[in-house]
């Protein structure tokens, strides 16, 4: 049974693949080699793998080398589109800042005219309180002129009742021996008493006229008082209103804040000394209500912009940085702040008013320096080139403490940014954004 199986196959073998010989012919002899079909078989399944294979293995490396380009279009485009994306929010990161300069600016010059506003306001005060005082010495002596008067018109009313009746003159006015005698010292005293009820009339008209135009001074100046009053008023809405948002928009409590500044400065002589309106021993009356107002919001206003110099609101590089890395799980590691990159030697500047509580090398942060601010916050600048300042140093918003590097464990040169309260990391841009919608 096999072997009548092995032939029958054998016999379609040769259907396809006849047996062939192959001689070989040398000068002394000649030889041939019998190809079975079974061989040929053979060598044709195995010319047909390598043949395949090599189709095979040619495809397959093309499809790599297209997909390899492919990916690596790909990989050009993204970057392009990243690039482009990084300028745009670079150009935009500019565009904010100049902003922010021209509303700082705009706020500076808007104190400046408030305190004139002030200086203006606290002398019309002064003004007004002269001229209440000179209408009420002005209405007291009307007052005396006009009982002066009455009693003059009452003694002229006297002497010539007494003239008419028996023609002799009452008591009090000296007798002559003869009647002219008495008719002329009768006459000298009605022109007397008439001069002096003439100079009473025009005094009186006088001080009425003049209490008058001082009246409507008055109340012009009164009006003038309640427009600065109003312009003062709203300045502040305006002004304190954004700052109160600023430091919520930081998860800070802004009355927590401003108490704490209040008690830095609780000495006499310091910057916050409180501001009072004097009402010169008098009732406070509501002009002066409003004006107490306007200076509590001076103050306020003046806490905030020393509060704004002592927390990180700032940006620690001002020119020629684009952003690469924020806050937030980053290759399955947390990443505790935001990367800027810039070339190296780019300058760092301190964000806030701080003391600098190390300054040195820190295993992966490379070259750093922390900061210390108020509110137990803590700025930390990491991978930097240079170190510009030493432990203990005092520093003022704007002061350049260093320079951008590469050292440490870093990719490329770039500023680590930290921002930490009470030791805990926390986003920066919150304190940058929440500072940019401001100044």
């Amino acid at each position: 049974m096999k072997s009548r199986l092995i032939h029958k196959l054998h016999v379609a073998l040769e259907k396809r693949f006849p047996e062939k010989r192959l001689f070989l012919r040398s000068d002394t002899e000649t030889r041939f080699i019998r190809l079975k079909p079974e061989t040929q078989l053979v060598a044709w399944t195995g010319g047909v793998v390598v043949v395949s294979w090599t189709i095979i293995a040619t495809a397959i490396l093309l499809m790599d080398s297209i997909g390899a380009g492919n990916f690596r279009a790909q990989a050009q485009r993204d970057q392009a589109t990243y690039e482009d994306r990084l300028n745009v929010l670079s150009v935009e990161r500019d565009t904010r800042a100049a902003e922010a300069v021209a509303a700082q600016q705009r706020f500076s010059s808007a104190l400046d005219q408030i305190s004139l506003m002030q200086s203006e306001l606290l002398r019309s005060e002064d003004r007004r309180r002269e001229l209440e005082t000179g209408l009420e010495v002005i209405q007291a002596n009307l007052r005396t002129t006009m009982t002066a008067r009455r009693a003059a018109e009452d003694q002229i009313a006297a002497l010539e009742a007494a003239l008419a009746g028996d023609g002799t003159a009452p008591g009090g006015f000296a007798q002559s021996g003869d009647a002219a005698g008495t008719v002329d010292l009768l006459a000298d005293a009605l022109a007397e008493t008439a001069a002096e009820r003439d100079k009473i009339a025009s005094d009186a008209e006088f001080a009425l006229s003049h209490a008058a135009e001082m009246e409507l001074e008055l109340r012009l100046l009164q009006e003038r008082n309640d427009q600065i009053f109003r312009q003062l008023e709203e300045a502040f809405t305006v002004s304190v209103e954004p700052l109160d948002n600023m430091f919520r928009a930081a998860g800070m409590n802004p009355d927590n804040v401003l108490g704490e500044i209040r008690r830095g400065y609780s000495g006499t002589g310091g910057p916050l000394t409180p501001l009072q309106f004097s009402t010169r021993g008098g009732d406070i009356d509501p002009d002066a209500a409003r004006a107490n107002g306007i200076l509590g919001s001076m103050d306020r206003l003046n806490l905030y912009r020393i509060a704004a110099e002592r927390i990180p609101f700032d940006m620690p590089v001002t020119s020629g940085f684009r952003f690469t890395s924020g806050f937030g799980m980053r290759w399955g590691r947390m990443h505790n702040g935001t990367d800027f990159a810039a070339p190296i030697g780019t300058p760092i500047v301190a964000p806030a008013d701080g003391v600098v509580t190390f300054a040195g090398w820190s295993s992966g942060y490379g070259r750093l320096i922390k900061v210390q601010h108020a509110f137990g916050i803590e700025t930390r600048y990491a991978h930097l080139n240079r170190m510009r300042v030493d432990v203990g140093q005092r520093v003022s918003r704007g002061d350049r403490i260093g320079d951008i590097g590469n050292s440490g464990r870093s990719t490329g040169p770039h500023l680590h940014y930290e921002i930490r309260v009470g030791g805990r990391p926390v986003n920066p841009m919150i304190y940058i954004r929440a500072g940019q919608d401001v100044f």
